[in-house]
């Protein structure tokens, strides 16, 4: 009885989990398709999913629009593309009439080739930016300032001599307007000798202390940050809800986005060092679980959770692996170098290898996944 109670618990996680990867997706290959479009480039197919397809259309431009039975992603078809991964279909090409050719994608040139390439991530994160921004104008944002209202014993803080009322004022230099502003600094500073300049009842106080490593589990994964022992003032005082008008909810979308480029790119970066575990990665069940947890929260919860994943997939696919969009901009890259592509051969040994990555990285996730739905399971 219990499996099958997780088994319908799960599956209540599909709608939310295919309307978060189905939107992220849709504009990630719209980018690709809009710009193909504008540089004269003829799109065969535009799919969301992989596999048969279960129900499509064409436009009188002869594409075909279609929804295909596995939702993992999707892929946009140029002329001149042998599969989903843009791979040169070689002997179609030479078959080609002039005209054909004029509408393929390796026809064009490496600028064009490379701006279509680029154009799915950067979708990605303009999407990013509209969503945030659209929460932001429509619904503002709760602030709290970033003052101390209690002190944890015997952790950094309280060992430093941070005291309840303190207003930290900045953090390495940097100012800080709001608690959030602190909690995200602070999380990314674990165990780096940390000075903040402190407001003590109008006197500037100065602070040195050292955050340490902090290891939360939760239904979302396990998270690694730094952790100093203080509290947000609860003092209805110290809290207000801040509007936004158009420009400045777009000013403020685009730091939103930057911030969790800048946590990604620190999270990859901390793979590299042994700072970071690689358990933290999730994949598509992983995905599933978290769009089913934060569709309770609400709409805008999920909608923010849409904007989260496009920068992460805008991200991802700019990683230099050949298949994807990074990879291709590496081929580009070396081509515009040289005068001329990388050879057949070297391009082929390129997919092979980017190929591997890509379904070593998918089993590790899935691994990790499947650990974590299993500790959910067991309680632990």
């Amino acid at each position: 009885m219990q499996v099958l109670n997780d088994v319908w618990s799960f599956v209540g996680y599909v709608p939310p989990f295919l309307f978060v990867l189905t939107l992220v997706v849709f504009f990630h290959e719209l980018g690709h398709f809009l710009v193909g479009r504008f540089c004269g480039v003829g799109v065969v197919t535009f799919s969301i999913g992989f596999g048969p397809e279960l129900f499509g259309w064409n436009d009188r431009h002869g594409t075909r629009w279609r929804i295909s039975m596995i939702p993992l992603g999707g892929y946009v078809r140029f002329v001149g593309d042998e599969n989903a991964a843009s791979v040169p279909d070689r002997e179609a090409l030479d078959g080609m009439s002039a005209e054909e050719r004029d509408h393929a994608f390796q026809t064009k040139s490496v600028g064009a080739r490379a701006a279509i390439v680029a154009a799915g991530p950067i979708a990605n994160f303009l999407l990013a930016i509209v969503v945030f921004s659209g929460l932001l104008f429509f619904g503002g944002r709760w602030d709290l300032l970033p003052k101390v209202g209690d002190v944890s014993p015997g952790e950094v803080a309280a060992e430093a001599g941070v005291r309840p009322g303190d207003l930290i004022m900045t953090i390495e230099g940097k100012p800080v307007a709001t608690f959030m502003d602190v909690m995200r600094i602070v999380s990314e500073r674990a165990g780096q000798t940390t000075r903040f300049e402190i407001d003590r009842g109008g006197r500037r106080v100065d602070v040195t202390l050292t955050p340490r490593l902090f290891e939360e589990k939760s239904r979302f994964g396990s998270q690694r940050r730094g952790l100093v022992g203080i509290r947000a003032s609860t003092d209805p005082a110290d809290r207000h809800l801040r509007t936004f008008g158009p420009g400045e909810a777009v000013v403020e979308g685009v730091k939103e986005t930057w911030f969790f480029v800048e946590k990604t790119l620190s999270y990859v970066g901390g793979l590299f060092s042994g700072r970071e575990s690689i358990d933290q990665i999730g994949g598509p069940l992983r995905v599933a679980q978290i769009s089913g947890e934060v569709a309770g929260l609400g709409f805008p919860a999920l909608i923010n959770l849409v904007a989260l994943l496009s920068v992460s997939i805008g991200l991802l696919n700019l990683f230099p692996i050949p298949m994807l969009d990074g990879g291709h901009l590496v081929f580009y890259a070396a081509e515009a170098v040289r005068g001329r592509p990388l050879s057949e051969r070297a391009q082929d040994i390129g997919f092979r290898i980017g190929l591997g990555l890509i379904l070593m990285l998918t089993l590790v996730s899935s691994w990790y996944d499947i650990l974590h739905l299993v500790s959910l399971r067991s309680g632990g």
